[in-house]
């Protein structure tokens, strides 16, 4: 079966479904069926604006980027996500690039989305230097795993989540530095992409895998 880009596929491995979505953010406009949202937001008016953008370094591609969102401070949390998907396990991975904030930079995954403030967060930032897994209950985060990590602020990364049940284990560049078990969201949810604060972060390959 030839690998398709942007459609949801099936395969039968082992007699285990496994369903496969890449998302390349190649098109002209935002992929439909996805929201963008906020946590803890400033205001009622939406704080920063998901584009898709030409990037020419490492490779000429689009990428998917928020931008516009001097404004936002604090806990505020931007979401880009798909709820239909209704992943429950599996795993995820995602290419990102922090671009700038003063605030916060980078970001990453969430998933088993039950809202915008009912969520799992994996995400690495830059200006401290650490990679954190996160679960957000009525909109406020608590830290489920941390470590400390350096990597080079200005190159693509790669960041990929495997989720079995109640446990999770978390990747950067192909490296597990994360692993433990939480029960706050036994049920399936969404999943998308995640930033803080000031955080401009471009997201390429978005790729889910469900079974």
């Amino acid at each position: 079966m030839p690998y398709l880009k942007n459609y949801l596929l099936l395969f039968l491995v082992t007699c285990t479904t496994i369903y496969a979505y890449q998302l390349d953010f190649e098109g002209k406009t935002l992929p439909s069926h996805w929201k963008a949202q906020e946590t803890n937001p400033k205001s009622s008016i939406q704080g920063g604006t998901w584009i898709i953008r030409q990037e020419i370094q490492p490779r000429r591609s689009k990428v998917l980027i928020l931008t516009h969102i001097e404004k936002n401070s604090g806990n505020t949390f931007n979401l880009f996500y798909n709820d239909s998907f209704s992943f429950l396990n599996g795993k995820i991975s995602v290419k990102f690039k922090a671009i700038k904030g003063k605030a916060d930079q980078g970001g990453g995954l969430i998933w088993r989305v039950q809202d915008k403030n009912n969520y799992y967060i994996a995400r690495f930032n830059p200006l401290e230097d650490n990679f954190r897994l996160y679960y957000v209950s009525n909109g406020r985060r608590t830290t489920l795993a941390s470590t400390h990590v350096q990597l080079d602020p200005k190159a693509w990364h790669s960041m990929k989540i495997i989720q079995n049940g109640n446990h999770f284990q978390a990747f950067l560049n192909g490296k597990k530095y994360l692993q433990g078990q939480d029960n706050h969201f036994p049920n399936a949810g969404g999943v998308g992409v995640w930033t803080k604060a000031d955080a401009q972060t471009a997201f390429d390959d978005l790729i889910i895998k469900k079974k």
